[in-house]
Parts: structure tokens; C-alpha cells; sequence
């Protein structure tokens, strides 16, 4: 019995120490397993989305700086739920990214995000997240829109971590390659703003001072049949008139937000080339909206319906205009009709 109990004690001694060894052994000081794996994430000038290795890989998370704004989220990013952001939507197709979970336009995925939505489910339409379809997607993010009011981001960010995605602009290109980190893309992203910028150093080439005493301008139907105008950066006027450097009427450059103006005024702007957008799902209380403007006979005496430069939904128009995939096929079909 002895022999036993004295063989037990110097097992039960060895595996102490064995035990001791191992916590303070490696050279994180005994803070990690040694050898873990780590992940952080830091922002590069801007406030565009980067992440790099670091700390916290033994939970499994990083932390990302988007906009000025950091947020924890799985170190891998596999079940992307988008809901409210058609910003998000539309950077999807650029980098061919397909969300578990989308926005769906009177209960269907139009034509224009086929691409991206063959095996997600809708969680709802822009306005109206499906909190509990959202929450059994078990999604790894959730990009949100700027546009929700704050209890919606609150009950999303209880499912998963929340980002709002913006709909500003001018936030096109941190948009984008915030999309590219999350989806193992940030090159692609990269090399999709560099090429938009390419194109539009060679439009600004071919256009040259062609349109320097023309009118343009954008006019939107919408909400049951109304015209509405932007200011210079909102919508697709920025790639008009700031990128391109056209001149923009007095009425849009007087605009502080969305502005309704009626036939009368879009008389008064009297556009050389107009460009027309009209999204049926947008008008169903006036589906003869965009028919009833073209037989409109005060429309009619502008210098663009008189010459034929009026160009109808030259992209799809439920674009947002302000994403990068509305940028490049904005410009590639705007040049393709301002240059004669």
C-alpha cells in the first residue's frame, strides 16, 4: 500500500509540474496558447475599411474602422444578411458577392440583382427589415442603411453586429471596399475604383469642351407620378458635374435636397440632353407617368424633346446612383450619349 501511495504522489507531483510548464512556457508570457492565431483590424487614411492581424484571434472576432466608426465582427465572414442598404445590393454584383439574405422589391429580387440573390432569401423590403427572418439566417454581419431610425438598428444589432452602410455619394469607394474586406475581395474592390477612374479620365477626354454651353440634366419620376431634381451632389449629378465637370442648371444647383418641380419648371431648366428615370414600382399609383410626360406639350417645347435627347432609364432605375455599380454604368451609357 505504500509503494502505492508513494508512486500515486510522485505521478500526481509530475503532472503538476507538467502542468506548470505548460501555462508559463512560450513567449506571450502566458497570456495565450502559444503559437494562437491573432486578427485585428486598423483604418487607413479616410476612414476606409482595412483590417490586418493582431490581437483577440482566441475569440475569434476583429475589429474593423469604417467611416470613422469600429466595429467587432467574426474574424471570418461567411453569412452576410443585407437589409434596407440597395447601396450594398448594388456593390454585391461589382464584386460578386451573394448575401444569405436580401432586400426584395414587392416580394420579388428584380432582374437587376439576379446575380447575387439566386440562393438568398428575402428578409424583407427596404423600409421593413423581418427581424425573426433575419435572426434564423444566423448571419455573421448585417449591413444596415444610414436611412434607419435608431430602434431598427438597435433590434438588428441584437442578432448580429450591425454596420450602416452609407447612402451618402461620396462614400462610394469606402463603401465598396468595405464590401471587399468582409467578402475576401478588398483587391477586386481596389482594382474595380481604379478602373472606374480610368474611365472617367478617358470620358472627360472624349467629351472635352463638346458640352461646355449645353444643359444636363437628371429628372426622376417617382412617389405616384411626381418629377423630382437633386443638387449637384446627390444621385447621379455627381458624376455630371463634378466628375465630368459639366455645368449644372441654375434650378439643380440651387437644390438643398430632393425638390419636386412641375412641367412649368422643367420648361423653365430647359435641358439640351435629359435624362430620364422611371421605375414602375415606384408609380404604381401612376403608371402612365413617364407616357403622360412625353405627350406633356409644355415638355415638349424644351430644346431636349425637340432635338430627341431625352434618354429613358439609360440604367436600371431602381440604381441608387451614388454606388459604384451606378457609377459605372451611368458613365459608360451618359458618354455614349452626350458625345456626338
Amino acid at each position: 500500500m505504500r509503494l502505492k501511495n508513494g508512486m500515486a504522489g510522485l505521478m500526481l507531483l509530475l503532472a503538476l509540474s507538467l502542468a506548470i510548464t505548460a501555462c508559463g512556457g512560450g513567449n506571450n508570457g502566458g497570456n495565450e496558447p502559444a503559437g494562437s492565431p491573432t486578427v485585428t483590424a486598423t483604418a487607413e487614411s479616410g476612414g476606409e475599411a482595412t483590417a490586418q492581424p493582431t490581437e483577440e484571434a482566441d475569440t475569434g472576432t476583429q475589429v474593423i474602422k469604417y467611416l470613422d466608426q469600429e466595429y467587432e465582427i467574426p474574424a471570418n465572414v461567411e453569412r452576410i444578411v443585407i437589409t434596407g442598404a440597395v447601396e450594398a445590393m448594388e456593390d454585391s454584383i461589382v464584386l460578386d458577392v451573394k448575401p444569405v439574405g436580401a432586400i426584395s422589391f414587392g416580394g420579388e429580387f428584380p432582374a437587376m440583382f439576379q446575380s447575387i440573390t439566386t440562393n438568398a432569401v428575402s428578409v424583407g423590403e427596404k423600409t421593413e427589415p423581418n427581424f425573426e427572418q433575419i435572426l434564423s439566417l444566423k448571419p455573421d454581419v448585417i449591413l444596415g442603411s444610414t436611412k434607419f431610425p435608431a430602434e431598427v438598428t438597435e433590434k438588428l444589432a441584437t442578432i448580429a453586429p450591425t454596420i450602416l452602410y452609407s447612402h451618402i455619394s461620396t462614400n462610394w469607394e469606402a463603401n465598396l471596399k468595405l464590401l471587399g474586406q468582409l467578402s475576401g475581395k478588398e483587391a477586386q474592390a481596389e482594382e474595380e475604383v481604379a478602373k472606374y477612374k480610368a474611365d472617367l479620365e478617358a470620358a472627360k477626354s472624349q467629351l472635352g469642351d463638346k458640352l461646355k454651353d449645353q444643359k444636363v440634366a437628371v429628372v426622376r419620376i417617382r412617389q405616384g407620378g411626381k418629377m423630382f431634381i437633386y443638387p449637384t451632389n446627390v444621385y447621379f449629378n455627381p458624376i455630371l458635374y463634378e466628375e465630368l465637370g459639366l455645368t449644372a442648371p441654375d434650378a439643380v444647383a440651387a437644390a438643398k435636397a430632393q425638390e419636386e418641380i412641375t412641367t412649368e419648371q422643367l420648361a423653365a431648366i430647359n435641358p439640351d440632353f435629359l435624362f430620364l428615370q422611371f421605375e414602375p414600382t415606384e408609380n404604381a399609383d401612376a403608371p402612365k407617368a413617364l407616357e403622360d410626360l412625353q405627350n406633356n406639350p409644355i415638355a415638349k417645347t424644351t430644346a431636349a424633346f425637340k432635338s430627341g435627347n431625352v434618354f429613358i432609364n439609360i440604367v436600371d432605375p431602381l440604381a441608387q446612383g451614388g454606388t459604384a455599380y451606378s457609377k459605372i454604368e451611368f458613365l459608360k451609357a451618359a458618354v455614349a450619349k452626350l458625345a456626338p
